[in-house]
């Protein structure tokens, strides 16, 4: 039942908003050079690699550095991105990661592949949030921002209370949080 949700809520989000993808690649593009989308690896179910698309909402050099958390001030994010970001229309091109099976719309987030092999390392049971489909919410995303490895941990914690008490009912919950969150700009 889960997987025919995600595919028949991501079908209507895809042709029922394709006019919001339209109005948000123009303003990516003409706000900072760069490309529209932002596609990279991350480790996905049973800990096999997948490619994440989004917005763009970093400039193009963000990462010349090596991948890193983001912070609350982060200064790689672009002015536009720190607003889609916090509607999370920065997200919106996932809605294909789940389309194709690669992702759930309710589920632990991806972790960037070099970030999450440091994180396995560092937390027990890291490796653990792998056993489901990461997903384009989840129950960790509405309680916890990490930004450091206390904060992850913490959000660990979420991410395994979600994987054992996940439910269709305890999804709709999620994703009517993560609707007002939404709409309330509650967003990072």
């Amino acid at each position: 039942l889960k997987r025919i949700f995600d595919i028949v809520v991501s079908i209507f989000v895809l042709t029922t908003f394709s006019w919001v993808y339209l109005i948000v690649a123009l303003a990516v593009k003409f706000s900072s050079k760069g490309p529209i989308f932002y596609s990279h690896e991350r480790i996905g179910w049973h800990g096999k690699p997948f490619m994440i698309h989004k917005f763009r909402s970093m400039y193009t050099d963000a990462e010349k550095m090596g991948p890193a958390l983001s912070s609350k001030h982060d200064p790689r994010i672009t002015p536009l991105g720190r607003f889609l970001r916090k509607v999370r229309l920065d997200e919106i091109p996932q809605f294909y990661n789940v389309l194709i099976g690669e992702m759930s719309i309710v589920g632990p987030r991806p972790e960037q592949v070099n970030i999450a092999k440091e994180l396995n390392e560092q937390i027990p049971y890291y490796d653990e949030r792998h056993i489901v489909k990461p997903g384009l919410t989840g129950w960790a995303q509405l309680h916890v921002y990490a930004g450091t490895l206390e904060e992850t941990k913490r959000k660990l914690q979420y991410d395994l209370y979600y994987i054992k008490h996940r439910s269709l009912l305890f999804d709709a919950e999620i994703i009517l949080k993560t609707i007002y969150n939404i709409i309330s700009f509650a967003g990072r």
